[in-house]
């Protein structure tokens, strides 16, 4: 009975090795004359002991990097664009200061106000005329002011109407810019179409030729691309069936030209065109002023890498379809004082 008991502990003894990560298998090696039996770990269950062992841990996280150099470039690229308009803008405010000044002092009957309105209409002509080379690209012909986007140019093209096309529908237009042809885009104007609807369909046809359609006051047919892209667009655009099209540039609300001469009527009304676009360029000047503060808070603000950007717009969009009271608490909370610009900045870095 006593060897009986002794033969079954002794089994259970050797018959497994306990480690620190768990119970493995074990083989009893034969006994030694000098010696009891010994166990060891087969070959195959290493891998198990070393799977079993604690997982080195993870070396804390490098702190979020700045954002990619694209969008590093796209920011210095806007700031120095706004910071060329902004210099522009004082310039002309100035002149335009000037020439109200020149305008007011002729109409009182000074003498003197002829000949310094004349040199100060002069210089005032000469920075309009240098707009695209001096305003960063992001000032148009009207003076107006666009944060992120080159100037546009307003043009028409020649025999093309609202009411020629619903009078001729259903017909079909394929657009192309370009040597050679270029890519042909087809836009089709059906007869109960209203003229919105017509700019709308033409808008969206030439949208991938960069250049977009609209309603001017009077309801007529305008398009406007960029200033850059003008030359390619004025010189090759065409329409399949009357081949290369004339275009015509719209000219600017504001007519500054010929500001000294004329009879008192003449010069009252270029004083109001003065003061009119003098109330624009204050505008603009405003705009260009807001566009470069916005830059300095997106250049102040820490920011993250695209991966950790995408898991943390992953865990919120996780934590947002829960009906948790305490989480959409959170959400709430953490949304406080968030503004557009930031919300625009992140967009911007994907």
């Amino acid at each position: 009975m006593e060897t009986t008991l002794r033969t079954a502990i002794t089994t259970t003894t050797v018959g497994t090795a306990s480690t620190g990560a768990g119970i493995v298998p074990a083989r009893t090696a034969p006994a030694s004359p000098s010696g009891p039996a010994r166990t060891e770990a087969v070959p195959g269950d290493r891998d198990k002991l070393a799977e079993a062992r604690p997982a080195p841990r993870a070396s804390t996280p490098a702190p979020a990097r700045r954002s990619r150099p694209e969008w590093d470039t796209r920011l210095q690229a806007n700031v120095a664009s706004a910071q060329q308009a902004q210099d522009y803008l004082n310039q002309v405010a100035r002149e335009l200061e000037s020439v109200k000044a020149a305008l007011s002092a002729k109409l009182a009957g000074m003498k003197s106000g002829a000949r310094e309105l004349e040199a100060r209409a002069r210089q005032l002509g000469a920075s309009i005329a240098a707009r695209t080379a001096r305003a960063g690209g992001s000032v148009d012909a009207q003076l107006e002011f666009s944060d992120g986007a080159p100037a546009q140019q307003r043009f028409r093209v020649q025999g093309l109407d609202a009411g020629m096309l619903q009078a001729a529908a259903p017909l079909s237009l394929a657009f192309s810019i370009g040597g050679a042809g270029g890519p042909q885009l087809a836009a089709s104007i059906e007869p109960d179409m209203t003229p919105e609807q017509i700019a709308g369909r033409l808008d969206r046809t030439l949208a991938p030729l960069k250049v977009r359609a609209g309603l001017d006051g009077q309801g007529r047919i305008e398009f406007t691309t960029a200033e850059t892209n003008w030359p390619a667009v004025r010189d090759s655009i065409a329409i399949s069936g009357r081949g290369r099209v004339a275009t015509e540039a719209v000219a600017p609300d504001m007519k500054l030209q010929d500001l000294e001469a004329g009879n008192p009527d003449a010069l009252r009304q270029s004083l109001r065109e003065v003061v009119q676009a003098l109330e624009r360029v204050r505008r603009s000047q405003a705009a260009a002023s807001a566009a470069l503060s916005a830059a300095a808070q997106r250049a102040a603000q820490p920011e993250m890498s695209a991966d950790v950007l995408a898991l943390t717009a992953q865990d919120f969009a996780s934590t947002a379809a829960s009906h948790d009271y305490d989480s959409l608490l959170a959400i709430t909370s953490a949304l406080v004082g968030v503004s557009r610009e930031r919300v625009l900045a992140l967009l911007g870095m994907r």
